[in-house]
């Protein structure tokens, strides 16, 4: 009896300390995300539903609307020149987006607005940003209850044909440049704590004289 509340007293303490862990490592990526998100960007695009028609129609919105912003932005512009000149585009936006869907049948409306949006941990290439809340230019399609897709707009991670955004070398190097250089190494991968050392099974040969094996003497 007294085994077993001894080893359930010990589950308890683990499975505590293993809570107590994770609620430190979320705390300490909402905090990073706090301090480097005045400088980040992100684009969030959110289906009608989860039909595939309107989950496709959500990967054809957001392939338009970034070729346009890439095409049309001021070049080299940072982070709030960027936010003016989607809000001054905005009506452009909607508008492209809209007859986009008009050729496919569908008529859902169309909302771009500048917000703050609540994003999971997502790894771009060597650079994982963690989940937190970032500014985000938030296109909404229909009532918007469908998935989301998402990258970052600034600095540029969003390649219009790509299902899964990667890290541009540049995009990279801009990065490294925004953010203080603690901040920035925090989003790499961490170094091993140990070296990786490959085991090698020890060789073992065992010889045995006939004499010990069968203990007479020769």
């Amino acid at each position: 009896m007294k085994y077993k509340i001894s080893l359930s007293l010990s589950a308890l303490c683990f499975f505590m300390a293993f809570l107590l862990l994770l609620s430190c490592r979320m705390a300490a990526g909402e905090q990073l995300a706090a301090s480097i998100s005045p400088k980040i960007l992100r684009f969030h695009v959110l289906a009608e539903d989860n039909s595939p028609r309107n989950q496709e129609l959500k990967l054809e919105v957001k392939s338009l609307l970034l070729s346009y912003i890439q095409e049309h932005s001021p070049k080299n512009a940072g982070k709030e020149e960027l936010s003016h000149w989607l809000l001054e585009e905005k009506e452009v936006l909607e508008q492209l987006a809209s007859e986009l869907l008009l050729s496919k049948g569908a008529s859902p409306a169309v909302s771009l607005q500048l917000a703050h949006d609540h994003f999971p941990t997502k790894t771009y290439g060597s650079v994982t940003f963690p989940g937190g809340t970032y500014d985000a230019l938030r296109i909404v399609i229909g009532n918007g209850n469908g998935k989301n897709w998402w990258c970052v707009l600034y600095p540029s991670l969003c390649a219009p044909d790509a299902v899964q955004p990667s890290m541009p070398e540049a995009s990279q190097a801009t990065l490294d440049s925004l953010l203080p250089d603690p901040q920035y190494k925090a989003l790499l991968p961490r170094p091993a704590l140990l070296p990786d050392i490959k085991y090698k099974k020890p060789e073992i040969r065992v010889r045995l004289r006939l004499s010990q094996l069968f203990n007479f003497d020769a």
